[in-house]
């Protein structure tokens, strides 16, 4: 059998390559090659594996032309240049390095959070410009300052770590941070309308998702301290820029320090030019450890993979064998999916996960199923989060995950999967199983039976059993142009509490949401993404 071969098209260490020499795989080391696009989609085929950074961008386009790949590997933990869903399609694992660079971005925040609070960088400009402004640039001591950090995952909790260090006292929204992680820590948790208004610094360390899009609003904003200082070294878009030009304008926002913008590269942008704000081309992860620690990960993770089959740090795929891989993978579906409908509904800090397998499903490997039902939960909240990593970030967040195995099975069904999210305010669970389709199946919802096959888009209605609902919501939907693939219905008992899991052919306004809740059979509607 030949030796694997990979692409490096973008700059990696010569460590790295050395790696997959080292481990008999071929490389072919073109690191300006990410830029050509057409110079690489014209050689991809060629390739068992492709190393990259963010230069490559790895769209359905050039995965098309991708005729042998296996493996893409990111040195990196985003891989918002990778087609993901496209990959998955082709069967190509998608590897990151989700922990590589988490010290580099914690000590770039507080560098930025120093420069913000004693106006480094414009003192030196000044100065340089052979002027002596010493009385202009009066700064704050961050000593006793209350330090906000949204977010107090991986990278926050270091920079939490070293803000404690620095005698700040730190507070930390994170919907997922439990008690007890946090008197770990040594911060105080609190909600978020709390940290906006306690802050003196705010430093912002989520992904970008629905959720915490624009977390930083013109609404939000204006609940700050007058006079905050805000940090962003994780994502562009977690804060309005024209929100928060419009605040510092008002003198409201003291200054503001972003390594991350909407667009980048960031050629103009509402925030430049304003005299109290600093700011950074995305160099959050750009130091040679970093840079050399993600790269050697890569490497090992790409050449454990081709020469074993070995999956670590996959996006888009459990840490499962290659023999496992036929029959697990229906239910690693039916598992992620289940998790990603109690998640998306779940909104108070989550406690503990508790995954019950019955029957056949609890004689398989159900430790990849735990990590897909356990990603499919903490995704809606962390974008990058995938099934090697979420039981990690789980514990880092002082969720408890629990596995409850019944083989005999207790259910009408061959197999079944039950998970229950224990948050804060209550407690949600769903059931599922897979059919000889081989397609996932959501067979209960809080206690109520029913049979809903699962769609990318969907509405999740709570109402009461009551004649006319049904015509309601039909006319609602068709009135708006929304067509229905399918309707599910369950009840617990005649005129009591029932459910609709409706498939939708496209994703519904606000404006038709608030017309369903208007219907007075109706207590809550949701939608639900697949």
């Amino acid at each position: 059998m030949p030796a694997p071969k990979v692409l490096i098209s973008d700059a990696l260490s010569e460590a790295a390559v050395q790696i997959f020499r080292d481990r008999g795989i071929e490389v072919d080391f073109q690191p300006n090659l990410g830029k050509d696009k057409e110079g690489l989609a014209a050689i991809i085929a060629n390739y068992d594996g492709l190393a990259i950074r963010s230069n490559t961008k790895a769209t359905a386009k050039l995965l098309a032309e991708a005729k042998n790949l296996k493996v893409i590997g990111r040195a990196g933990i985003g891989v918002d240049n990778v087609d993901v869903p496209a990959a998955t399609a082709k069967g190509v694992i998608v590897m990151n390095t989700p922990f590589g660079n988490s010290i580099t971005t914690a000590e770039h925040a507080i560098a930025m959070m120093f420069a913000l609070a004693r106006q480094i960088p414009q003192a030196d400009v000044s100065t340089q410009a052979g002027k002596w402004e010493k009385n202009r640039f009066m700064g704050i001591e961050l000593t006793a300052k209350t330090l906000g950090v949204i977010g107090c995952g991986n990278i926050g909790a270091n920079v939490a770590e070293r803000a404690i260090g620095l005698k700040l006292k730190v507070i930390a929204y994170d919907p997922f941070l439990s008690p007890e992680r946090a008197l770990a820590l040594g911060v105080e948790k609190v909600e978020l309308d709390q940290l906006l208004a306690r802050a003196d610094i705010i430093t912002l360390h989520v992904p970008m998702t629905d959720k915490t899009r624009n977390v930083l609003s013109e609404e939000n904003l204006a609940k700050t301290k007058r006079g905050v200082r805000i940090v962003n070294c994780a994502r562009g878009g977690l804060v309005d820029e024209q929100a928060l030009r419009a605040a510092l304008d008002s003198g409201h926002v003291a200054g503001a320090a972003f390594d991350v913008f909407v667009t980048e590269p960031a050629t103009e942008n509402p925030l430049f030019g304003h005299p109290n704000v600093i700011c950074t081309p995305h160099l959050g992860a750009s130091t040679s450890e970093a840079q050399e620690n993600v790269a050697l990960q890569v490497a090992e993770q790409m050449s454990d993979y081709l020469l074993s089959g070995a999956i670590s740090n996959a996006v888009n795929f459990p840490s499962i064998s290659a023999e496992e891989a036929p029959r697990l993978k229906p239910f690693v579906a039916l598992a992620e999916k289940l998790g990603s409908f109690l998640g998306q509904l779940t909104e108070a800090p989550i406690k503990g996960i508790r995954i019950t397998y019955e029957g056949a499903v609890a004689d398989m490997n159900t430790r990849a199923l735990t990590s897909a039902a356990v990603t499919g939960v903490l995704r809606p909240f962390l974008q990058d989060v995938n099934m090697v990593s979420a039981p990690v970030i789980a514990k880092d967040r002082g969720i408890v995950i629990d596995e409850v195995k019944r083989e005999g099975g207790v259910s009408d069904y061959e197999s079944l999967i039950r998970i229950t999210v224990d948050a804060e305010d209550m407690p949600r669970d769903a059931a599922g199983t897979v059919f000889h389709d081989g397609k996932p199946r959501i067979v209960e919802i809080r206690s109520i039976e029913m049979d809903a096959a699962l769609a990318p888009h969907m509405l999740y209605v709570r109402n009461h059993d009551r004649p006319g609902f049904i015509g309601a919501f039909g006319s609602v939907l068709g009135e708006a142009g929304v067509n229905i693939g399918t309707f599910s219905l369950g009840r617990d008992v005649e005129g009591g509490n029932a459910i609709a899991f409706v498939a939708v052919d496209a994703p519904v306004p606000g404006d038709v949401l608030r017309r369903i809740e208007a219907i007075p059979q109706v207590k809550r509607v949701r939608p639900v993404n697949f």
